[in-house]
């Protein structure tokens, strides 16, 4: 990574009010519309400004450690020392930005308590830290933040049931002071106080648990963590509710477990220690929260110096499609032909990877080799003769109890990578699981992707063999009926809505695996009711017609989805992964080839990214650069919806072959409907986008 960084002093407004025995510090953000104040009294409170309004009360923040100090409460500040920031951060593996220039200013606090506090504003957002000077080992009793939201605030709110979770999540618009006393959510989360937004998250989150937040009064959020843990056993599984904890059956699971015993502290630090940043991203254009760079800007940089081995791309996955091929000559399931299959199908169509899931092993315990049905050196080797790549799913338990002797291993076999599986923790020895994980496999040289995990805080930029997360509700939810999600009754929730806030809230913590490229598309409703019917329907509490007929229908092993196929295709543009999965079955996709030429030239990986139109829930409209290509993604909710776009981004004076996929004139009735188009275009052209509901469009612009 190339960083260049220049340091300027600036002045801080610095004020001492001894009456009231408090210190008050502000720093602005470059462009001066976000200003964080900081008061010091018998506590630590911070306040946010955005354009010179208020929209966050107070941030009181605290450390407790086991040598009896605590960094928030009656602190003395021994000095101050503020700067500006300018930097160039090059990344190896880039989301969204290859370059990101990045500037801030700088505000940091020195305690008595060998303590000390850094505030970072960035035009786009505040973050904060605390650094423990003190060398000695020491527990982490907690880690408090306060925060007072304004009245009427709003949440986008993740609420989860328990902390040991899969961290997949709706993201329901409620009112913070409607929110149970003891409700929680993991992160990121977003608030939204009249026309401006904040996303709140976390960076830098390596050797320490991760953090939820829980309601505690009216309009005031408080941090959650999970203990330090002690002693796990398996849980007790009970195959009518897949991995789910249920005393009295028969068999142990191979995932889940127990966390039986937990010590009264979240942390165990060995000496100094640099907390994780708590990190605020703030707008009144919510195009912001996805060009947002924050939480890349404030992890730490890779500690690989060779990345060259590490390639990022498609990969043609079996587990969605349950291995479904047919029209062959063989027993399609978990065996050496359908893989082969799999193989052939990938290297046909430029697919730099497939996923042998779950099932390839002799057993999900038994890892150390694979099922009788499938010689798996013999069928790696077939993969690497037709240049294509394999990953290998397992189980986080059993890995963790042989992370370099099983990583060397499929090294040995010549696998590209892993799947990793089924974590459901974030406490700290989890977060420090993920990156030994990371650590050894680029050992071997090997890629990873973590499934049943926490959101992106860090790990991936410090280690970047890590591809990408799950920890998102994506299209794997589609194949069963969901009906355990808090303020949600809708079986079927992964829909164009759900595809529409993801963007603004998830995929601003980092890349997100999920799992797009589903070829059976449906409308949700055939009947929509317009002025011109006698006798409208009855709606639900979503705005859906009731009454009508219900056209999804959860299928394991032939899953469908809602929304259109150019939405479904949209999100190869719109959805951030360097591992981008192809979920359907190979057999679909050979008869959709339109379908599978056009998604194949979309990178997975970005050199710039604008982001053009954009509404939380609503609709996105982006491009994002690749070499000298553009490539341009839309997506709509269930709301059909037109734009004018300027293509200004494109090179001035310079024509462009531009390939397009949009929703067919009929895709309103079925939308699997799509159409193709060629034009030349140039950045004086207009382009009018138009999207069915639940649509979606995508162009690729090929400099002649």
């Amino acid at each position: 990574m190339d960083l260049h960084r220049t340091k300027i002093s600036f002045f801080i407004t610095f004020f001492l009010v001894l009456s009231l025995n408090a210190q008050k510090f502000s720093v602005a953000s470059p462009n001066a519309n976000i200003d964080v104040g900081l008061e010091i009294t018998n506590k630590s409170c911070l306040t946010i400004n955005f354009k010179g309004k208020k929209i966050i009360d107070e941030i009181c923040i605290d450390v407790k450690t086991s040598d009896e100090r605590n960094f928030g409460l009656n602190p003395k500040v021994l000095s101050t020392n503020s700067i500006t920031v300018k930097e160039n951060i090059k990344l190896d593996i880039p989301n969204k930005d290859k370059v990101i220039e990045s500037e801030f200013n700088l505000l940091t606090v020195k305690f008595d308590q060998e303590n000390e506090l850094i505030i970072r504003v960035f035009d786009d957002g505040v973050a904060y830290r605390f650094l423990d000077n003190n060398p000695k080992s020491k527990n982490i009793i907690d880690e408090k933040m306060d925060l007072f939201l304004n009245d009427g605030t709003l949440t986008y709110f993740p609420w989860e049931e328990s902390m040991y979770s899969h961290n997949e999540r709706l993201y329901n618009l409620t009112k913070v002071s409607s929110l149970n006393q003891g409700d929680f959510c993991s992160l990121p989360v977003m608030f939204k106080i009249n026309d401006v937004k904040v996303l709140f998250s976390e960076a830098s989150l390596y050797n320490y648990p991760g953090m939820f937040l829980e309601k505690k009064s009216e309009n005031m959020l408080t941090t959650k963590f999970p203990k330090y843990v002690l002693e796990t056993k398996p849980a007790i599984f009970d195959p009518t509710i897949g991995d789910q904890i249920q005393i009295g059956a028969e068999d142990e699971s191979d995932r889940t477990q127990q966390i039986v015993e937990e010590g009264d502290y979240i942390a165990k630090i060995d000496g100094k220690k640099e907390f994780p940043w708590r990190v605020f991203i703030v707008s009144d254009d919510d195009r912001t929260f996805v060009e947002s760079n924050l939480v890349t800007q404030l992890s730490e940089s890779s500690k690989l110096e060779d990345t060259s081995w590490i390639k990022p791309g498609k990969v043609a996955w079996d587990w969605w499609n349950a291995n479904n091929v047919y029209g062959v000559d063989f027993k399609a399931g978990i065996n050496q032909e359908t893989y082969k299959y799999y193989i052939d199908f990938a290297s046909e169509n430029n697919i730099e990877y497939i996923l042998l899931d779950e099932g390839w092993t002799k057993s999900t315990t038994q890892i150390y080799e694979a099922n009788p049905d499938i010689q798996i050196k013999e069928l790696i080797e077939y993969a690497s003769s037709k240049n294509v790549g394999v990953f290998l799913w397992v189980l986080w338990k059993p890995l963790d109890n042989d992370m370099d002797g099983l990583l060397k291993l499929y090294s040995s076999w010549g696998a590209a990578g892993v799947k990793v599986d089924f974590m459901k923790r974030n406490d700290q020895y989890m977060v420090t699981s993920y990156e030994k994980i990371a650590e050894v496999a680029a050992k071997y040289k090997i890629l990873v992707n973590f499934h049943g995990a926490f959101k992106p805080s860090g790990i991936e930029r410090r280690w970047p063999n890590v591809l990408t997360y799950e920890g998102v509700m994506g299209n794997e939810q589609n194949k069963w009926k969901v009906s355990n999600f808090p303020f949600s009754n809708n079986i079927y929730p992964v829909d164009p809505e759900h595809n529409l806030t993801i963007p603004f809230i998830r995929m601003a913590a980092g890349p997100m695996d999920y799992t797009p490229g589903a070829m059976t598309n449906v409308n949700r409703f055939d009947y929509k009711w317009s002025p011109a019917d006698v006798s409208p329907p009855g709606f639900n509490a979503l705005g859906q017609p009731l009454n009508t007929e219900d056209n999804m229908h959860a299928i394991n092993t032939r899953p469908m989805v809602t929304g259109t196929r150019a939405h479904q295709v949209a999100m190869y543009t719109v959805f951030e992964s360097p591992l981008q999965m192809m979920c359907d079955s190979p057999t679909l996709y050979k008869k959709e080839q339109e379908t599978v030429d056009f998604i194949t030239q979309i990178p997975t990986v970005w050199d710039e990214t604008v982001v053009l139109e954009a509404a939380v829930s609503d609709y996105i409209v982006l491009a994002r650069r690749s070499g000298e290509n553009w490539y341009l993604g839309a997506m709509t909710d269930w709301e059909p919806r037109d734009f004018d776009i300027n293509l200004s981004f494109l090179n001035k004076n310079t024509n462009y072959s531009v390939q397009i996929f949009k929703d067919g004139i009929n895709a309103d009735r079925n939308a699997m409907d799509y159409k193709l188009d060629q034009k030349t275009m140039s950045s004086t052209t207009p382009l009018r986008i138009q999207m069915s509901s639940g649509g979606g469009f995508s162009a690729i612009f090929t400099k002649n």
